[in-house]
């Protein structure tokens, strides 16, 4: 005895065969996808906002512990200018010393603000 071919019946697997026989709905709705989009782009919105809040918070400690540096170059930056001032001032008076400070500084790169004329000391 020989085996029997395994020869299959015609069967057609198409969208349409499957649908007739109830295997799969028969009409697909675009509410679900939408959905989902939606949904992912609100969660996604949600999340930019949370970090870009969080961001916010690190950004105002930073600063809030760089103050006391600040206003200490500031204090350091008014005390040089003072010291630079008087400089040029003894150098317009004629002092050598102070000509010689003045142009190396002006060598360097550093300008000194001109005294004030009506400020004398």
């Amino acid at each position: 005895m020989q085996p029997e071919s395994t020869v299959r019946p015609n069967v057609n697997f198409t969208p349409t065969k499957r649908l007739q026989d109830g295997a799969v709905a028969a009409r697909a709705s675009g509410f679900i996808p939408a959905l989902l989009l939606a949904l992912a782009f609100v969660a996604w919105l949600g999340f930019q906002a949370t970090q870009q809040w969080l961001e916010r918070q690190q950004l105002t400690l930073a600063q809030a512990s760089l103050e006391p540096q600040e206003q200490a170059s500031n204090k350091l930056r008014a005390s040089l200018e003072a010291v630079a001032t008087s400089t040029a001032r003894l150098a317009a008076a004629g002092n050598v010393n102070a000509r010689v400070i003045v142009e190396e500084l002006r060598k360097r790169g550093v300008t000194i603000n001109a005294p004030a004329a009506s400020a004398p000391k």
